[in-house]
């Protein structure tokens, strides 16, 4: 499950969109116009922009060099009717990361949301520290109390993507889509004995002891920055 937002002036094109996407399992806000998306932009953090070209005040080429001007980092998939590959080489030169040509399949523009979410490419920055767990995604080490703990490559994959997301809940979908990708082997069963791993290897012992990575019901996992 990504967050996404579409920035379209059509609003019954932007309600189709909404719609395949939500289908998909993804959480949307929609923008009409330039000014709009540039506020949504500056106040909000999403996975994937979906950007309509031709909008009624701000053209959307000009939003998205605003946008990456000031450092945004966000994968821009471009909506236009312009065809000709010079438009093209516009979009992806100005910043844009897909473009995708009106009229399209619902089904295309899914897919290539799930490529661009597989491409995302966390810059791994720092180390992540929360309690007295240390993960240092450079140097693939994982630390507890300053001890070296050893997990599995996927569920390091996985601790890491939930210590960059603390608090926030990730139903079963969305982390076998964010970590599994398109793995044959991804399961809800897997998952679950990743977390039980991860979960032997960094929750401190004793019986009062409440899990850093916790299961809120019906819904996902989390894991607790508090």
């Amino acid at each position: 499950m990504a967050k996404i937002l579409v920035v379209e002036d059509d609003v019954d094109f932007a309600l189709t969109v909404e719609h395949a996407l939500c289908t998909a399992n993804h959480t949307v806000e929609m923008a009409h116009d330039g000014e709009s998306a540039l506020e949504f932009l500056r106040q909000g953090q999403y996975d994937i922009i979906i950007l309509d070209w031709q909008l009624p005040d701000i053209e959307g080429i000009e939003i998205l060099t605003k946008f990456r001007a000031r450092g945004g980092a966000t994968p821009v998939l471009m909506l236009t009717g312009k065809s000709q590959i010079r438009d093209k080489e516009v979009g992806l030169d100005g910043g844009a990361d897909d473009y995708l040509t009106k009229p399209f399949d619902a089904r295309e523009l899914v897919a290539r949301i799930r490529a661009l979410l597989r491409r995302q490419v966390v810059a791994p920055t720092s180390s992540l520290a929360m309690h007295d767990i240390v993960l240092d995604p450079t140097k693939h080490r994982l630390t507890k109390g300053g001890k070296d703990v050893h997990l599995q490559p996927r569920d390091f994959a996985l601790l890491e993507f939930l210590m960059r997301h603390p608090d926030e809940i990730f139903s079963t979908e969305a982390l076998l889509t964010r970590v599994w990708h398109q793995d044959s082997e991804a399961s809800s069963a897997g998952l679950r004995a990743a977390i039980v791993r991860i979960r032997k290897a960094i929750d401190n012992d004793g019986e009062d002891a409440k899990s850093l990575i916790e299961n809120v019901a019906r819904v996902g996992y989390r894991i607790r920055k508090g």
